[in-house]
């Protein structure tokens, strides 16, 4: 395969995570509860990953446990982030999610024994910094902090923690990882509806099927791009092409939406991107486990 491929396929899909908030604001605007929007996406995704679920069930049922994790850790992920995006403003969000490189470094020292140079403890303190400024903690003592601005840390912190397992888990199947975590994510937004006293109806107009849609090929399709790609790359250039999503969606939003951006959000926005760049570009750690024989079939 040539590798050309695969930073075509990354980028596209870097593309598609980047502008992934537009067709989530615009079903949402359409009356679809958020809620509901996103247990719809995901359930439809999870319907058409089931068939590959089932076929490489010989390749994962020894594997149950760490199949459960990527199930909670992917479906917290999905659920954090799309709730934050109908909620949040686009590029605060992303930003925020984008502290990637502080859980990724985290994690691959914890549970992957990556050491932890020079460059990465950059990054770390680099976007620590970013999102404290994002965030403007030091007027506003923490309590600027919203529920959206924890979902959306949080999020990124569940897809740190579901990257790891990907690459940890190099036996199961990538289809197989890739339904759990659509599953998980329905299960997740299904059980806080079941819990919830109050439910919007649903409306008559076109929003369910464009909402399966989302999430059965939309969602589907960038989620296997990003997942099948950075495995056929060094994950130090993967890094950096992936903070294309952040880049296309805070262009995305500032033209579309005519979003503004503030400049304590503007300098921590630079310092994250920047945080990802120094850890994309200190290469691969040859300790770190390869997952080159996961496959799609």
């Amino acid at each position: 395969m040539n590798p050309k491929y695969a930073v075509l396929v990354l980028i596209i899909s870097s593309i598609g995570w980047g502008i992934t908030w537009l067709p989530i604001k615009l079903i949402n605007e359409m009356g679809l509860d958020s809620m509901q929007l996103i247990l719809i996406a995901f359930s439809s995704g999870a319907i058409v990953s089931l068939p590959w679920l089932f076929k490489q069930h010989a390749r994962w049922k020894s594997s149950l446990g760490f199949m459960l994790m990527i199930g909670i850790a992917g479906g917290f992920a999905n659920s954090a982030f799309q709730t934050a995006i109908v909620h949040g403003d686009v590029i605060r969000v992303m930003i925020l999610f984008y502290m990637l490189p502080v859980w990724s470094v985290i994690g691959g020292r914890i549970f992957l024994q990556e050491q932890i140079d020079r460059f990465r403890l950059s990054a770390v303190v680099l976007c620590l910094a970013g999102a404290a400024i994002i965030l403007d903690v030091w007027n506003t003592s923490w309590q600027g902090i919203s529920w959206i601005d924890l979902l959306a840390i949080g999020s990124g912190l569940g897809l740190a923690a579901t990257n790891i397992l990907f690459r940890f888990t190099q036996t199961i199947p990538l289809m197989s990882k890739i339904s759990v975590t659509f599953i998980g994510c329905t299960v997740i937004i299904g059980a806080f509806l079941g819990t919830s006293t109050t439910s919007a109806a649903l409306p008559g107009n076109q929003a369910i099927p464009l909402a399966m849609l989302y999430g059965a090929i939309w969602i589907m399709l960038i989620t296997i791009g990003t997942q099948w790609a950075v495995t056929k790359m060094e994950a130090g250039r993967s890094s950096i092409i992936l903070v294309m999503e952040l880049v296309v969606a805070v262009v995305s939003a500032a033209i579309i939406s005519n979003a503004q951006l503030g400049m304590n959000e503007m300098i921590g926005g630079a310092m994250v991107i920047g945080a990802a760049l120094v850890e994309g570009m200190r290469g691969d750690d040859e300790t770190v486990p390869k997952v080159s024989d996961s496959s799609v079939g």
